[in-house]
């Protein structure tokens, strides 16, 4: 099992920056993919970032792209999420979860954190 425990959310203004941090505790992430996802009221949660196990090999949605930066220090076994020049819509409650190589699904999924950009 992995427990992945999310923080660094808060209130920043539009154009701000903030850094999430997901600890993650149980096994080693070194093997999982790992990702951000968020998910805002009203709305479907959505995949903001992700990244291999290696860390060579990151996607970002396109509503980040540029102003996003995950990644990963698995000596640490904590995954990252630099949020900068944010915007009022990247409000939501932001999730880490971890994909194991054996599964084509993220499996394992932290409590959440909130992130309130005001305008």
């Amino acid at each position: 099992q992995v427990q992945l425990v999310e923080s660094g959310g808060g209130l920043v203004q539009a154009g701000g920056s903030l850094r999430l941090s997901c600890a993650a505790s149980g096994r080693t992430i070194s093997s999982y993919a790992m990702g951000w996802f968020r998910q805002a009221p009203g709305k479907e949660r959505e995949i903001v970032a992700t990244i291999g196990w290696s860390g060579g090999s990151t996607y970002y949605a396109d509503s980040v792209k540029g102003r996003f930066t995950i990644s990963r220090d698995n000596a640490k076994n904590t995954v990252y999420l630099q949020m900068n020049s944010l915007k009022p819509e990247d409000t939501a409650v932001y999730y880490c979860a971890a994909r194991s190589s054996l599964s084509a699904s993220y499996g394992y999924w932290g409590q959440g954190t909130q992130v309130t950009v005001s305008s």
